[in-house]
């Protein structure tokens, strides 16, 4: 009888334990749903959806910065373009004055020609330095090569046009005759 007794009290301790193991897997699997956000569908499609709010902020933030950098080229392009056009006027006039004696009217081109570079310094343009500088092919455009042991190489000797830039883009390059 004793043998009875141990059994069901042994089968009963068995369940016990069992049980218990059940509840701990319970409880840590309810911790696990808690701590991982992950298997919970809602935290899940909230997060893709907020990662999708981040990136479209991105490219929109992308997409402004691209367009300024734009508008402000194509304003440039149209400033030089303008200026470009001008600048046979300005070497024109430049002529006249050199050509005209001394007169009122030489005094009154050379007045217009002052105020024509002022306008043009005020935009920006200024004009690219030649004579007694190395030549620099990305400033001067060379026309003619000459041998002079009285100037150093690839120096230049004369300026057949003035060279314009405005900020850092070339508008004309200067006619030059380099030294070899």
């Amino acid at each position: 009888m004793g043998k009875k007794k141990e059994t069901p009290n042994a089968e009963q301790e068995v369940l016990e334990q069992e049980t218990a193991e059940t509840e701990e897997t319970e409880e840590t699997e309810e911790t696990k749903t808690a701590i991982e956000p992950e298997e919970n569908p809602l935290q899940a499609k909230y997060d893709e959806l907020y990662d999708k709010h981040l990136r479209t902020l991105a490219e929109y933030d992308n997409y402004k910065r691209r367009t300024q950098k734009e508008k402000d080229s194509i304003y440039l392009t149209a400033q030089v373009d303008a200026v470009e056009s001008l600048l046979p006027v300005l070497d024109n006039l430049e002529r006249a004055v050199e050509a005209a004696e001394d007169s009122p009217m030489k005094e009154g081109v050379q007045m217009i020609v002052k105020q024509l570079l002022e306008t043009l310094s005020k935009m920006g343009v200024s004009e690219i330095e030649a004579v007694g500088k190395p030549f620099d092919p990305n400033l001067h455009n060379a026309v003619m090569h000459v041998e002079d042991e009285t100037v150093g190489e690839q120096i230049i000797v004369e300026q057949f046009a003035k060279g314009y830039m405005m900020k850092d883009k070339v508008i004309r390059y200067s006619m030059v005759k380099v030294a070899n």
